[in-house]
């Protein structure tokens, strides 16, 4: 059991580990990168509706094991996008702190969810009063591990909308985190259930989650519907997790 456990949880990790030792130990934070990963049109040439989930790696040495998720929508015909994150400075979500598809420190995000259209115009209300009364929006209310952080934020938004059908990376260390409080419900996909010891352990089944083992955060687990597997510390292995939705169906109102 120790053996299958160190392949499945502990290897990953000093794998990752590696990885940051010989590509991103030197970088200071304090001067990373953090323009336009060139991932949005420009909001003149994109008139209709968007909604955007991000996810990169986080600052440092902490990106060996986790990432930041963040959100970005824009209503029909607005002028610009705007972002949303969750963080541990100060009032915890911030909004427009950053650039909407701006590297994180360095960091290249990936698209975890992309609504267009009617879609994603459908989903923008609901996305602005979630954010609007989210119950952990006090200074002093983030908690790195294991939540609530910048995953549970993204993760309990995309199970209060319908339709926002994803599921973030392994690496979303936070994302387990029970933000209703119920140790057994659905996924945040609402197409699958979980079982949730407080975000310290837990089982996930889902169609869009696939099968996941949570063991004191750290993720390992397979995606039978975009095949992959899924390890602590180095993430998804396989197809991209992200699907662009649109709907033509005309804007009512």
């Amino acid at each position: 059991m120790l053996i299958l456990l160190s392949c499945l949880y502990l290897f990953p990790v000093l794998v990752s580990a590696g990885v940051y030792y010989f590509t991103g130990r030197a970088v200071d934070w304090r001067s990373a990168d953090r323009s336009s990963a060139q991932l949005l049109a420009p909001p003149a040439r994109l008139p209709a509706a968007v909604v955007r989930v991000f996810s990169a790696r986080t600052v440092s040495w902490r990106g060996i094991l986790a990432t930041h998720s963040w959100i970005v929508i824009k209503d029909q015909g607005a002028p610009g996008y705007e972002r949303f994150d969750y963080t541990a400075w100060g009032q915890p979500i911030w909004k427009d702190r950053f650039v909407p598809d701006g590297r994180w420190f360095g960091r290249v995000p990936e698209v975890i969810f992309a609504a267009d259209g009617a879609a994603a115009a459908r989903m923008i209300p609901t996305i602005r009063a979630f954010i609007r009364d989210y119950r952990y929006s006090r200074a002093g209310d983030y908690r790195l591990w294991p939540g609530p952080n910048s995953n549970t934020f993204i993760a309990a938004i995309m199970q209060a909308v319908p339709g926002m059908r994803a599921s973030l990376p392994p690496t979303a260390i936070g994302k387990d985190f029970p933000y209703d409080g119920r140790w057994f419900g659905l996924t945040p996909s609402r197409t699958g259930f979980r079982i949730n010891l407080g975000g310290y352990a837990g089982i996930t089944l889902g169609w869009y989650e696939g099968f996941e083992l949570n063991l004191l955060g750290a993720v390992v687990g397979v995606d039978i519907r975009r095949p992959a597997l899924k390890f602590s510390g180095l993430g998804r292995i396989g197809f991209p997790v992200s699907e662009r939705l649109r709907l033509a169906a005309p804007l009512s109102g």
